[in-house]
């Protein structure tokens, strides 16, 4: 059976599935610097999307809602038809990153409480800082949809960093992008490596993308995403 695709970006292939529904199917590409440094990474495309999946059935379990339906196949999930806002939506439990080189900000300070950053989706323009008037003057969202959306990052970082440190992980940062279903604002893409710093409570090891970006090999990477997915998964 054939879908027609709607969409495709760095990493991740976008079909029409039915009314109501897409699939969203991960590759195995792993990229770096907005596109500039890019490699196929065999199996990835597999553990993001069994990533995602256990993640969002966690945070729907803890009643937030997001677009996951189920698994069409190891490497695809079904999702709800979102209206996607061109906007990532980063919190930051401890500096690591952009904020360091952009503020005077150390590396591995803690925020209390944490930070949280909106950030325009585009590559040409290396992904600009935004904040509520930029938003709104870009009729990307009100003032309100952002204090919702901010909300809503808070309680996902209540419910995945104590579920990270129970398996002896901290999470340093993640990313979330939403959507719209007629009046409601609901978490869409995905949850993975590719958008979260994870270092091993403890040693400080890297176990996320930051290992790509930092020019380890590809197997090393590899292993890592294969490492964090058993821990999660256990």
């Amino acid at each position: 059976m054939e879908f027609s695709k709607l969409s495709e970006g760095k990493t991740k292939e976008v079909y029409d599935y039915d009314s109501s529904h897409v699939l969203l199917r991960f590759k195995d590409s792993i990229t770096a610097g907005d596109g500039a440094k890019k490699d196929e990474l065999p199996t990835k495309g597999i553990l993001n999307a069994q990533t995602s999946a256990l993640l969002f059935r966690l945070l729907e379990s803890k009643g937030i809602e997001t677009h996951y339906v189920g698994m069409f196949d190891e490497r695809t999930m079904i999702a709800k038809k979102l209206k996607m806002i061109p906007v990532e939506v980063v919190l930051r439990n401890i500096a690591t990153g952009s904020i360091v080189k952009r503020l005077p900000i150390k590396e591995g300070e803690v925020f209390e409480p944490p930070i949280i950053e909106f950030f325009l989706k585009d590559d040409e323009r290396h992904d600009p800082m935004l904040n509520y008037y930029h938003m709104e003057h870009l009729k990307l969202m009100n003032r309100k949809e952002a204090q919702q959306i901010e909300e809503i990052m808070m309680k996902v970082n209540d419910i995945l960093y104590p579920f990270f440190k129970s398996k002896r992980l901290i999470l340093y940062d993640f990313k979330l992008e939403f959507g719209r279903l007629s009046d409601k604002l609901i978490v869409g893409d995905e949850i993975t490596l590719d958008s979260m710093r994870i270092r091993e409570e403890g040693t400080g090891r890297i176990l996320d993308k930051d290992l790509y970006r930092k020019g380890a090999d590809l197997e090393t990477v590899r292993k890592a995403y294969e490492e964090f997915f058993k821990r999660i998964s256990e």
